[in-house]
């Protein structure tokens, strides 16, 4: 249960950083509450989940998931470049993701 406590934070946090991105600096009240919202379900759920994954891999992974989920965001819905050298990066943090899941003790 814990590593799909993980995956929800880490999909808050993509949740986040969009509506963030859309509250203009915090300038647009509902942008900024999603965000809020968002916020601390990613939090509450990354502490949820750190009872038994370890810190590092915790941590590790929910930024990582957040890490792919801006950028997959950034290139589909708001457009951003996708250039060969982003798209190797991507595909290397992801590697990087599923090693460190792989590796890890089952919780």
């Amino acid at each position: 249960m814990a590593w799909i406590y993980l995956v929800v934070a880490g999909i808050l946090e993509v949740v986040w950083a969009y509506s963030m991105k859309q509250s203009q600096g915090f300038s647009r009240l509902i942008p900024s509450v999603v965000t809020l919202v968002a916020m601390l379900g990613s939090f509450g759920l990354l502490s949820v989940a750190m009872k038994s994954i370890p810190l590092g891999t915790a941590y590790t992974i929910w930024t990582g998931i957040g890490a792919v989920g801006a950028f997959a965001v950034g290139i589909i819905v708001l457009s951003e470049p996708a250039t060969a050298a982003r798209i190797l990066a991507l595909v290397l943090i992801a590697v990087g993701l599923v090693l460190l899941k792989v590796s890890s003790p089952q919780a």
